[in-house]
């Protein structure tokens, strides 16, 4: 097996995506967590750009990473200046990282367009540079900037930088296809014409502007590159950079075992630690991510849950478990009986053709009235027990108020009341809150927390509103989605009405039933 590093630069290059904004304690919670990966470096940041970068590397300096290198990112000198005399080389080195990592160009147009200097100089540029961190004791890796958009144009200077960076004492050196506009057979082609050219490992560095940083990775491996820059995510400028846990999930699953990477556990960790980057983040995972999105294992349509059902493999491409994902059946409109006694088997009905029947035309007919079951397992769950004739409420339902009125400091004050039927006894209670929804759980809460104190330990996290029918202006129909979760698990319930609060209404009494009924299980 040949043995494949990889480079992680989300805290710097993924940093510059839109909406993405690390804080200092961010990065060092990330950094924590590829090194438990087994990543073999992760860049930091660029410390000459702004104090919590610099921040970073103090914090850093000096504490124990069992795996990954830290190195530092800058550019080779500026044009005229002295290496020692240049102040972005001066927090490089200051930094404390034992690897720097030095972007330069690679292309004659980059050259003479772009910093204006002579193709010799941007060379001394280079090679001076990388011979100061070398004498200063660092290693430095050099980042080869539009190395492939250069070497299509002019093949004969991107290999001439190359070769400075080599010969002056670059450990390794990284072809940047900076831009995103190359392809796989471009890519491949490049990295054989530099692993010819100089005696040093190559490293690829690709972004994702034409959907293919990924496949293009992959075949700078292939042809040779021994070295994978990345963001985990494919967080970056633009269309993002090529996405490490898509390339770590191909190089250890399908690759027939050539190459070696990582710590032996970490292809079953990759899930989580997707998500774990997204959560620390404040970003919505995206369900559709390859390998560890919460759709890349889910099915839907009834001929292929039925196919899932006799092979896993009629369907899908790799055990999820593999990565430390799961698989899901939906159910919808487009279910059949597969999906049913798939999404119900805890409730062994699967040999009841009737039953299943029945919960599918409850299905296709709530549906039908724009229900949606897809995040509301939950609402299904108790629709199953309703048509098994095993649901007793925990509480009926009486009546609900909310009231919104302007305080006196402009404040927008919301009260919401309930009444609750819970055996024999009324409950009436009254709450404020942030909005209706807010106010109608904490008046919910109040009513049934002396009877169920396990209430307590339940919360409501995320709240969606859809307008289903915008064509009837005010008339319109909503769909509500509410999350909860307690300890052990988050759940998704539904409502659907013209009356966005109504909708919220019946979300919520489900929210909170099925809470009960999972916690009761002999709820009579």
């Amino acid at each position: 097996m040949r043995r494949i590093q990889i480079y992680d630069t989300t805290l710097r290059d993924g940093a510059q995506a839109e909406g993405i904004s690390f804080s200092l304690q961010d990065k060092l919670l990330i950094a924590k967590r590829f090194d438990e990966m087994g990543f073999d470096y992760i860049e930091g940041g660029y410390p000459a750009s702004n104090e919590k970068d610099s921040a970073f590397f103090a914090r850093m300096e000096g504490h124990l990473l069992h795996h990954s290198a830290i190195c530092a990112f800058g550019m080779t000198r500026r044009k005229g200046l002295k290496p020692e005399e240049d102040p972005g080389l001066e927090s490089l080195l200051n930094s404390g990282a034992p690897v720097v990592t030095l972007v330069g160009k690679s292309s004659s147009f980059q050259v003479r367009e772009v910093i204006r200097a002579t193709l010799e100089e941007n060379l001394e540029m280079i090679r001076e540079t990388v011979s100061f961190f070398v004498g200063q004791g660092k290693r430095v890796f050099f980042d080869a900037e539009h190395f492939f958009d250069g070497w299509k144009a002019d093949p004969g200077y991107s290999i001439e930088a190359i070769r400075a960076a080599a010969e002056a004492g670059a450990e390794s050196v990284h072809l940047c296809d900076t831009n995103g506009g190359s392809m796989p057979e471009q890519i491949a082609a490049g990295v054989r014409a530099v692993l010819d050219a100089v005696p040093v490992p190559v490293g690829i560095h690709a972004h994702n502007d034409c959907g293919m940083a990924v496949a293009n990775s992959l075949a700078a491996v292939d042809a040779g590159a021994s070295i994978v820059q990345g963001t985990v995510n494919g967080f970056g400028e633009r269309c993002g950079n090529a996405n490490l846990v898509t390339i770590i999930a191909n190089l250890l699953t399908k690759k027939n075992g050539a190459y070696d990477l990582l710590l032996p556990d970490s292809l079953s960790r990759l899930t989580r630690l997707s998500r774990y980057v997204d959560e620390v983040l404040n970003v919505k995972s995206s369900p559709r991510q390859p390998y560890v999105g919460r759709g890349a294992f889910t099915h839907k349509g009834g001929m292929h849950v039925s196919g899932i059902s006799r092979n896993t493999s009629s369907y899908e491409h790799i055990d999820p478990e593999l990565v430390g994902n799961e698989r899901h059946v939906l159910v919808s409109e487009l279910s059949g009986r597969s999906n049913i006694a798939a999404r119900t088997e805890k409730y062994g009905i699967a040999d009841n053709p009737d039953l299943l029947n029945r919960i599918l035309d409850v299905v296709v007919r709530k549906e039908n009235e724009g229900y949606s079951f897809e995040s509301a397992e939950a609402s299904f769950d108790l629709l199953v027990r309703k048509s098994m004739g095993i649901y007793y409420p925990h509480f009926e339902r009486i009546n609900y108020h909310t009231n919104a009125a302007s305080g006196a400091n402009g404040v927008i004050e919301t009260t919401a009341s309930v009444k609750l039927r819970i055996g024999n006894i009324i409950r009436h209670e009254v709450a404020d809150g942030d909005g209706p929804v807010n106010a109608l759980d904490a008046a919910m809460r109040k009513a049934l927390t002396s009877v169920y104190p396990e209430i307590r330990d339940m919360s409501l996290i995320d709240y969606k509103v859809r307008v289903l029918n915008s064509e009837a202006a005010t008339a319109a129909r909503v769909r509500v989605v509410i999350e909860s979760k307690d300890d052990d698990e988050i759940w998704g319930t539904v409502g659907v009405d013209e009356n966005v609060i109504e909708a919220s209404w019946i979300a919520l009494c489900d929210s909170f039933e099925y809470k009960l009924s999972k916690m009761r299980k002999d709820n009579r």
